[in-house]
């Protein structure tokens, strides 16, 4: 089996905002939601903001790997510096389509990193190396923006993303919260 690594196209937006989901869990895409809203329509507005050029979700921030056409792993970044105004179409959509207002929501990253806000695998291919590849070129984009750091923000419940991401080399940095979960910050 090959899998290619590259840029994500517009037509890709339904496999990245279900593999976006699977990134952030069922439980988080939940707390987004306003009350009698659920994840089919998280996933509706999912798919609007990858579709969109002006989203931190953009298929413009996304490489995807692909075995033959499918989508079976993705990773969204974004220039930390410019979370407030790719956050924008996040924070209206949220309240025209799930209800909620989260204009007060923390910030995930900060100037001077390039912030790695969605990386996921489809279970069926994981423990390939295609999350290490992933982080690579992810890491690589980095670089030729000039940024000295690739950030993210891993669950402290999930020992296995945090080791997976310590033993390629990130440190730890400071805690945070977001999507209702206790979160550490880790650079690269």
């Amino acid at each position: 089996m090959k899998i290619n690594i590259r840029q994500a196209s517009k037509e890709q937006a339904p496999e990245i905002a279900r593999m976006i989901m699977l990134a952030m869990t069922d439980d988080c895409c939940l707390s987004f939601c306003g009350e009698g809203y659920g994840l089919d329509d998280f996933y509706k507005m999912m798919t609007l903001l990858v579709e969109r050029e002006d989203s931190q979700y953009s298929y413009k921030n996304t490489c995807v790997a692909l075995d033959g056409d499918k989508v079976v792993g993705i990773s969204v970044s974004y220039d930390g510096s410019r979370l407030h105004e790719l956050r924008r179409p996040f924070l209206e959509l949220a309240l025209e389509l799930i209800g909620r207002d989260h204009s007060g929501m923390n910030d995930e990253t900060q100037p001077g990193e390039l912030y790695l806000d969605s990386l996921a695998v489809l279970p069926e291919y994981r423990r390939q190396g295609i999350a290490r590849r992933m982080i690579r070129v992810t890491k690589e984009r980095a670089d030729q923006m000039g940024l000295p750091g690739l950030g993210l923000l891993v669950d402290k419940g999930n020992p296995v993303g945090e080791a997976l991401y310590t033993s390629i080399g990130f440190r730890y940095v400071n805690d945070n919260h977001w999507g209702g979960h206790d979160m550490k910050h880790l650079v690269l």
